[in-house]
């Protein structure tokens, strides 16, 4: 499983128009989900993401997680982060879980997250416009199973 996380000072997600989902103060989380994701993974990557020192302490130091400044996380199905473009010129999307697989993990990763913060999420297999005021910037890249 993977994650982009940003810290913003606010997101939102739109689809077809209407909003489906804003936060304030918080993070911004992107998830991909591959076909060989478990539990275990989304239960991973909720609990280091909830726990993420990323916010600035009284000092200017990134000291302090989303929960410790009352953030909240906006979180985002996309596939496309399972994206290989080392052969060719177009995405192999490969080693993405399939809707069936993604929509449960996705659901259990949003779950576990919010055992710590409250949580938005975009729309499952929609087409979405993500609208965010990045913080910092702060992005962060995270996978469950391997370091970059």
């Amino acid at each position: 499983m993977r994650a982009v996380v940003q810290r913003v000072r606010r997101a939102k997600v739109e689809v077809a128009g209407g909003d489906v989902a804003t936060i304030g103060r918080g993070l911004l989380v992107f998830l991909g989900v591959a076909e060989y994701d478990t539990l275990a993974d989304a239960s991973y990557l909720a609990e280091k993401i909830a726990h993420l020192r990323i916010f600035e302490d009284e000092q200017g130091k990134m000291n302090l997680s989303a929960k410790e400044v009352n953030g909240s996380a906006l979180v985002v199905s996309n596939f496309t982060l399972y994206g290989d473009c080392r052969k060719g010129r177009r995405p192999s999307f490969t080693e993405a879980a399939g809707p069936e697989l993604g929509r449960e993990l996705f659901t259990s990763f949003v779950s576990a997250l919010e055992e710590h913060i409250p949580v938005a999420t975009g729309e499952f297999q929609a087409t979405m416009q993500v609208y965010l005021q990045n913080d910092g910037p702060v992005t962060l890249l995270l996978d469950s199973r391997k370091v970059f």
